[in-house]
């Protein structure tokens, strides 16, 4: 009976660990077959042509075909992790509306061409200001009362002139010399004045054609009376 008692007693302690070999065994069978799967999709894409895809991918793509460096835009030039000083396109950082405390990305390929992308954009702010020009022509944004610098591709792109009130994105939480335009509120007094004479010119130009194609079709009464006068003869 002692042993009988043995026995019963041993058989349920036994299930958990056939349990657990069982759910062990799954777990193998499970990864065997997603290694399958995965070797499996692999051949059929080969075999197809195409390639797999993914920001991973590209990623290796870029670091295989040319050299990448990381860094922080500081307004005209990125500054990278190297410490050393790279050159950003004037008319990309202003397009691009680049301001200081931006990340960026730069692949330099086989060819030595510079490709960057914005890959942290800091946090922004706008700002309301006036563009003015100093006695040397340099360019700045008036805002909050603190001039800001800005590059001269983005005077030009926007085709901004003093007097002009702009919209500035400056970085929120660097206090910063540079700012960039991102549009442009209201042209300056200059300007309107500007717009205002070819209205007037238009005007005088209508008033003109108006008076010579009046004058050009205009009766001559001298002649008609001649005319007349022959008629009743």
């Amino acid at each position: 009976m002692g042993e009988e008692k043995d026995k019963n007693n041993a058989a349920p302690n036994s299930k958990p660990d056939n349990n657990s070999e069982k759910i062990q065994s799954l777990r193998e069978m499970i990864y065997s077959a997603e290694k399958t799967l995965q070797g499996a999709k692999a051949m059929l894409l080969q075999l197809e042509g195409k390639k797999k895809v993914g920001r991973r991918k590209k990623m290796s793509e870029e670091e295989e075909d040319g050299k990448v460096i990381e860094g922080t835009f500081d307004g005209q030039i990125m500054i990278g992790t190297d410490g050393k000083q790279y050159p950003v396109p004037a008319n990309y950082a202003s397009k691009s509306k680049l301001v200081e405390g931006d990340l960026l990305k730069l692949t330099i390929t086989a060819d030595g061409s510079f490709i960057y992308k914005q890959i942290g954009p800091a946090e922004r702010k706008r700002l309301i200001g006036s563009v003015n020009q100093d006695a040397d022509g340099n360019y700045f944004i008036t805002a909050d009362g603190k001039p800001y610098r800005v590059l001269l591709a983005s005077i030009t792109y926007f085709k901004v002139d003093p007097g002009d009130e702009v919209t500035l994105v400056v970085p929120r939480d660097i206090n910063s010399d540079w700012g960039s335009i991102e549009n442009v509120i209201q042209k300056g007094n200059a300007a309107a004045l500007v717009s205002e004479k070819p209205e007037e010119e238009t005007e005088e130009k209508e008033e003109i054609s108006k008076a010579s194609i009046i004058d050009e079709w205009a009766p001559d009464f001298e002649e008609l009376k001649k005319e007349l006068n022959k008629s009743e003869e």
